[in-house]
């Protein structure tokens, strides 16, 4: 019984990674997840994220239940109009990650340099422009999404500082740019109960080469992720059992 179970789960796995390779849209990749079932499926799609460094692992909270087919459909449904939303935002790439619960989520990264000055906090222009539309066409009409902000840098020491003090200095300056684009969406009307993480990463989860410049460019960035809160999660369990 337990070889025939590990079979089943190997199988659903593979159906959901080969799916994920091709055009689906979230909405059927989230009923595809739902369908394979249960939490030995959820655990396992949480471990193979976890392995894709930058690619939505760990974003929200266990809701520690197993989420359906109908679940998963609804909320993939609504992860692809948001994502739809946030690619016209200028200066935003966008892409479809899976959340702690194995369900789609989105990841928007806003590149560093478009966002801030070399060693600044301060937004710039651009910055403002497309995070006030950010604001105004993607989270205020999703507010049933919760919200976290991480903030990254390159590996690049500081003048007159050890290495130490330079990996902390960098690390301070990222949590610097993630407070600040957390402080501006919510200028622009974004609740602050909507946004429910703000962490700085520093020289973590490199996501190109930091020995050339242009890696180093991609490494610098703040991402925002959209993710189902457990409000939305219960609306489409109750909505999935009319």
């Amino acid at each position: 019984m337990k070889g025939l179970k590990f079979c089943a789960l190997v199988l659903s796995a593979g159906m959901l990674l080969s799916s994920c390779g091709g055009n689906m849209n979230n909405t059927g990749k989230g009923s595809l997840i739902g369908a394979g079932g249960g939490a030995a499926l959820g655990t396992l799609i949480g471990t193979l994220a976890s392995s894709n460094k930058g690619k939505g692992a760990g974003i929200g909270a266990a809701v520690g239940v197993a989420v359906g087919a109908g679940v998963g459909a609804l909320i993939g449904k609504k992860m692809d109009k948001a994502k739809a939303a946030a690619q016209q935002v200028e200066n935003a790439q966008v892409e479809s990650v899976t959340d702690a619960n194995g369900l789609q989520a989105v990841k928007v990264t806003f590149d560093s340099g478009i966002l801030f000055n070399t060693s600044s906090s301060a937004l710039s222009s651009n910055a403002t422009a497309s995070l006030a539309k950010f604001a105004s066409t993607v989270l205020n009409v999703n507010k049933d999404m919760d919200v976290a902000i991480k903030g990254y840098t390159d590996n690049q020491g500081w003048k007159n500082s050890t290495a130490a003090q330079s990996v902390q200095k960098n690390m301070d300056l990222s949590l610097q740019r993630a407070n600040s684009v957390s402080n501006y969406l919510k200028q622009c009307g974004v609740s602050p109960t909507q946004i429910t993480s703000v962490e700085g990463l520093g020289e973590a989860d490199p996501v190109a080469d930091n020995s050339t410049a242009a890696g180093r460019e991609q490494n610098r960035r703040v991402e925002v992720y959209l993710y189902a809160s457990e409000k939305m999660i219960q609306e489409a369990q109750a909505q999935a059992g009319n």
